[in-house]
């Protein structure tokens, strides 16, 4: 009996070691207008992650200063963190942004360089971000994403991704981030054609001006996009953090995104 428990114990530990959740969060702005206070929310918000996703860090100084405070806090927290920043984003004809990725160093490590992608750089505004996380010894390829604004059709930089798993077919490919699209659009069909799965269908995830009773909550931007090939769905979600503040108006303060969540182990 001992001995199965002893068994029981060691296969909880090795299989909960191999799940990993990670939060994608859309945080408008993430820079200096981010007071001590909401730096503090937001670390409170994705503690319970393995791996934090961030888009739209401010291009200047003061975003790479507020992602770094924010890693500060969170391992004041009790946990150890890592964290990585990328340079601004390319594109001229947008706003320049900066992508980042913070993860617990007991649950991930980074392997080699993160880079913002080369190849697509000038018909994608703000190129994305490729991180590669070793994780229970496999790996996986993060490419973190914030695509141009609805009016301005984010359908024409998204069609670019399909050449991404052929541009680098030794990785193990996960789009994740904030696609100003909801995955419905036929932009994604040929992403879905080569195996990659969304992990929400007509969840919305960007907060409305005013709620209208319950519902706060207004288009389908954020998703994921991994392929069954490579990892395990076990779950996902969202996280509703506006609900702990006085006021939508507050909790706008901090972003006009939910965080949502992914968590799966590697094939």
């Amino acid at each position: 009996m001992k001995n199965s428990l002893s068994l029981f114990v060691f296969f909880f530990v090795i299989h909960s070691f191999s799940q990993v959740k990670i939060v994608s969060w859309n945080i408008e702005n993430f820079g200096k207008s981010k007071t001590d206070s909401q730096l503090n929310s937001i670390a409170n918000t994705v503690r319970n992650y393995d791996i934090v996703v961030i888009q739209e860090v401010v291009a200047g100084y003061g975003g790479a200063k507020a992602v770094t405070k924010l890693a500060e806090i969170l391992n004041e927290k009790g946990t150890k963190w890592d964290y990585s920043i990328s340079d601004p984003t390319s594109g001229t004809s947008y706003k320049k942004e900066r992508y980042a990725y913070i993860w617990k160093t007991s649950k991930a490590k980074l392997k080699g360089n993160t880079w913002l992608e080369k190849k697509y750089h000038l018909e994608i505004d703000r190129e994305p971000y490729f991180a590669t996380f070793e994780i229970d010894k496999k790996t996986i390829t993060l490419v973190n994403f914030h695509a141009i604004t609805k009016k301005r059709q984010p359908e024409t930089e998204i069609k670019y991704f399909k050449f991404l798993p052929q541009e680098y077919p030794a990785l193990k490919l996960v789009f994740i981030g904030d696609f100003n699209c909801p995955e419905s659009h036929t932009v994604f069909n040929p992403l879905k054609k080569m195996g990659y799965s969304p992990i929400f269908e007509k969840q919305k995830t960007t907060l409305k001006q005013e709620c209208k009773g319950n519902n706060c909550l207004a288009s389908e931007f954020d998703n994921a996009f991994y392929k069954k090939s490579d990892l395990k769905y076990i779950n996902s979600g969202v996280i509703t953090f506006y609900k702990t503040f006085d006021s939508l108006k507050e909790a706008r303060k901090i972003s006009d995104h939910i965080p949502i969540w992914f968590e799966f182990s590697l094939n």
